[in-house]
């Protein structure tokens, strides 16, 4: 069975020249619309010219035009619930019609990830943190929020994991660890400097890393040595959207339960001591 033309996308993303991306963009963040305009019209929306599309069509495997529309027609038919709530939200929304619709979102976020969760990628990374020495949690922006978040709960079970947030120190931190070590770094897009300045020097001392990333053919991903990729697309006008952490927060979770159901009870005894020592925090 061929994967949907966003997933294609995603995968294929960091290979398109500037000009395919900007309609790798457009149909990612209007696929309702996109599956209905014609050439003239969609290139006027991405500003390029009809022969990029015709290129982008065949790049992507599609013989014309029109079948690249069917492609999204489908896909976005296979991802809108039958909620006629689903969707944009408009101007004219209530509070009602906006929380139905944003809840959809979230659970879309959820749905495409778990479709595309390698279970091989999570037993490995399990298997890494499990065995590693210290592990340091790192991202840049919102990304380090996803990053203090994994540390947070992570560290309710199992000790020496810890955030780091300033891209100077989260360089200086890869460099002293060891190659019993191991980093767990949160990148949407896969590509910032900051990041592969982190991820080289990682590499350079032997040290092992995981990259959590919405596109496994990133700059980043090809440092990494293991990749785990979240679901949710964001187009470049939704920096730090909520359907991607929520996308983030379940592939931690997922993570966090399967480093757990190694030693289900060791696990609970832990947390049962902490929670009895948070206890004299409470009014």
């Amino acid at each position: 069975m061929r994967e949907d033309i966003f997933q294609h996308l995603t995968k294929e993303y960091y290979r398109l020249t500037a000009a395919e991306k900007k309609l790798a963009d457009f149909i990612t963040a209007n696929g309702n619309k996109a599956q209905s305009l014609r050439i003239s019209e969609m290139a006027d929306a991405c500003g390029v010219a009809e022969a990029t599309i015709s290129r982008f069509c065949r790049r992507m495997g599609y013989s014309s035009f029109s079948s690249l529309r069917l492609s999204i027609a489908a896909a976005t038919a296979s991802r809108v619930s039958g909620d006629p709530l689903s969707g944009e939200i408009g101007k004219d929304d209530s509070v009602t019609e906006i929380s139905a619709k944003l809840a959809n979102i979230g659970i879309d976020a959820i749905h495409e990830t778990q479709e595309l969760i390698d279970e091989t990628a999570i037993l490995t990374a399990a298997d890494i943190l499990l065995k590693s020495d210290t592990v340091l949690c790192m991202g840049q922006g919102g990304s380090m929020l996803m990053a203090e978040e994994a540390a947070h709960l992570f560290s309710t079970v199992f000790p020496r994991v810890f955030p780091v947030s300033d891209a100077h120190r989260q360089v200086t931190a890869a460099i002293n660890l060891t190659k019993n070590d191991a980093i767990l770094f949160f990148s949407y897009s896969g590509a910032t400097r900051e990041m592969m300045d982190v991820l080289r020097a990682a590499k350079k001392r032997g040290v092992t890393t995981i990259l959590i990333t919405r596109y496994p053919g990133s700059p980043g991903a090809a440092l990494a040595d293991v990749i785990l990729q979240c679901g949710s697309s964001e187009n470049p006008l939704q920096l730090g959207s909520v359907a991607a952490r929520i996308a983030q927060l379940y592939l931690i979770d997922v993570l966090f339960s399967e480093m757990c159901h190694r030693d289900l009870d060791g696990c609970r005894r832990h947390r049962e001591q902490i929670a009895d020592e948070l206890s004299i925090m409470h009014v």
